[in-house]
């Protein structure tokens, strides 16, 4: 698995909130950037509800999404809840909506959050 989504991790440990060297940019496949990036958990709530699903499933089947969370956001239980959604194969809109109904719930665990 490439490093596409990802740059060199760097936290601001106070709040888990990654700089913009650490945001998750968003590809359509390999060397086709959407020109949108996260660089927080709500930032990238609020791309996943409009980016194109290609994106989405693109990063999904790859694992880039968990290993993001897990790594740069450092929430090892929302990254479990995205391995346990892989499995469920899904594709499309229900995708998106899972995916976005997962972070959300989980969303007010982190230091950083904002009301959405």
């Amino acid at each position: 698995m490439g490093n596409v989504a990802m740059g060199k991790v760097h936290m601001n440990v106070e709040n888990k909130k990654p700089s913009k060297e650490s945001a998750f940019y968003f590809f359509t496949s390999i060397g086709n950037y959407t020109g949108e990036s996260a660089t927080s958990i709500e930032d990238f709530l609020k791309k996943i509800q409009h980016i194109d699903i290609k994106s989405i499933e693109f990063h999904f089947h790859r694992g880039d999404f968990k290993k993001w969370v897990a790594e740069t956001i450092a929430d090892k239980e929302l990254a479990e809840q995205i391995k346990k959604l892989q499995d469920q194969n899904l594709t499309g809109e229900k995708l998106r909506n899972q995916l976005h109904l997962i972070i959300s719930k989980r969303g007010g665990t982190h230091k950083d959050k904002t009301p959405l």
